[in-house]
């Protein structure tokens, strides 16, 4: 490649994001799930605490504690899965 290729490559790349806005809106689809996400990560960390506080409460109850404990790890993996997807 000689100079002047790199120099038109690179003038092409600045004129092109020149073009596009940094500022732009999120899509619908976007900020929906970003709010899903937000909400299920919200149950998640009251889920986990709950679990904490069932462990060490009801040391009696281990049912209980392992069914909330796995219940916000799914809601956990959920959130994970829709960061990844979308």
């Amino acid at each position: 490649m000689t100079n002047e290729e790199v120099d038109k490559i690179i003038a092409d790349a600045v004129a092109e994001s020149k073009g596009k806005s940094k500022w732009r809106r999120p899509d619908k689809k976007k900020m929906t799930v970003e709010r899903i996400r937000h909400i299920l990560n919200i149950v998640f960390m009251v889920g986990f605490v709950a679990a904490i506080l069932i462990y060490f409460l009801l040391p009696d109850n281990r049912a209980l504690f392992f069914g909330v404990g796995f219940g916000a790890m799914i809601l956990k993996i959920i959130e994970f899965l829709l960061r990844f997807l979308f």
